[in-house]
């Protein structure tokens, strides 16, 4: 079972987040209350370069698994710390492909739109963080650990332990690329 294990919002610019217990995701915008949210983008290098632009990372979503992982390295991260605001259990986030639809809970629904660019806020959290989120596969190409991007599609408010349900857009899928 796939599930919701922790909520993350945070009114301000800056990497980390404080864990809430439910919240509710705004269609079009992203989490009430989240500085991130909004229908044009939010990220502050983002609205510098071109402020008219959609807002294409209204939620970032990040395994728990990964945080483990992290952890076990040395890492000291939790939820919330690497700035993300919904972490997942037992879903393969960076495996899934473009336009996948995330049903949270009895009400809101969320639409993947592409992978997290990871920056160096998180060398500035703790030093070596920004490569440990980042490899190389076999062919040599750059692989983004650092979570997914999505849109609100449904909004509703969504409580930690909430199920989540996969819908997979129908084929041909597209492979996940950095937003």
């Amino acid at each position: 079972m796939s599930f919701l294990s922790c909520i993350c919002i945070s009114g301000h610019h800056g990497l980390s987040k404080s864990s809430m217990d439910q919240a509710r995701l705004l269609r079009g915008i992203g989490l009430e209350g989240d500085v991130h949210s909004g229908v044009t983008v939010q990220h502050r290098s983002r609205v510098k370069a071109d402020s008219a632009q959609p807002n294409l990372r209204q939620v970032h979503l990040l395994h728990f698994e990964l945080i483990q992982q992290l952890q076990a390295e040395g890492f000291n991260v939790l939820p919330g710390s690497m700035g993300e605001n919904l972490t997942t259990v037992g879903i393969d986030l960076l495996g899934l492909p473009l336009g996948t639809l995330l049903n949270i809970g009895a009400e809101a629904q969320l639409c993947i739109t592409g992978l997290r660019n990871p920056c160096k806020q998180l060398d500035d959290y703790q030093l070596g963080l920004m490569a440990a989120v980042l490899e190389r596969d076999a062919d040599g190409s750059l692989v983004r650990k650092a979570g997914v991007m999505a849109v609100v599609v449904k909004g509703g408010l969504i409580r930690l332990a909430d199920e989540i349900v996969i819908s997979l857009p129908d084929a041909p899928q597209q492979k996940l690329m950095p937003v």
